[in-house]
């Protein structure tokens, strides 16, 4: 049965690493004494052992450990042993690269459609959905294939900002840009908003905080979700 938290972000305004989310993480890793932590993504250019050095001590908090998938010389069998799997935001662009490079995104979502416990935050989440198609990074690099791990049934767009009527900034919404991509793709996208998660158990896709999200399908109007929602009817 699959296990998921996939959360739009690692951190909320005012907030440490994780902090939002940890009583949540405590239960869902409750079975795992150790964590493997995927740090490809590397926001703003951190190196992954100074990111996994942040992940430790975030979980050093409940008393988690954490590895690097990085420090294994075989990756393949680092995701097919480990407990449970976090991966972190950053550039999905490099993320899914790395990924596609290091021969893991199908054990990856194998491992995930096997049970394992799985968090995502930002660019970690962009890789659950059917698609990277709906990130907002820039293409640092050229992944293989946007296709990532299916493991919704729908795209992500974490991070989402609702318009600002009284911006004088001229740039796409990021409706706008959602738009755009159903303009050739039929995948349903959720724009997930700061602190907003989705708790994923077997074919139960829950939406979780206390803000909605946007629900953006081909052809029709957006739509407010209400959180407790489960996406799996839409």
């Amino acid at each position: 049965m699959k296990n998921l938290i996939i959360a739009s972000t690692s951190t909320i305004h005012g907030g440490n690493y994780l902090d939002y989310l940890l009583p949540v993480l405590e239960n869902h890793f409750a079975n795992c004494e150790t964590l493997l932590f995927i740090p490809y993504a590397r926001p703003g250019g951190i190196t992954e052992d100074a990111y996994t050095k942040n992940v430790s001590t975030a979980f050093a908090k409940i008393n988690k450990k954490v590895v690097g998938l990085h420090t294994f010389s075989n990756p393949v069998e680092a995701i097919t042993n480990a407990q449970g799997i976090f991966t972190g935001g950053g550039n999905t662009f490099l993320l899914v690269t790395q990924l596609y490079q290091n021969k893991v995104m199908e054990v990856l979502s194998k491992a995930i459609a096997n049970g394992i416990p799985y968090l995502g935050t930002s660019a970690g989440s962009n890789i659950t959905g059917i698609s990277m198609q709906t990130t907002n990074d820039m293409p640092i690099i050229y992944p293989p294939s946007f296709a990532t791990l299916g493991a919704i049934p729908f795209n992500l767009n974490p991070h989402y900002l609702d318009a600002d009527s009284t911006s004088k900034h001229m740039g796409e919404t990021r409706e706008t840009r959602i738009k755009e991509f159903h303009s050739f793709n039929e995948t349903p996208v959720l724009g997930l908003r700061e602190g907003s998660w989705l708790d994923v158990k077997g074919e139960s896709i829950i939406l979780k905080g206390t803000l909605k999200a946007r629900w953006f399908a081909q052809n029709q109007d957006p739509v407010e979700l209400d959180p407790e929602t489960n996406l799996a009817t839409l």
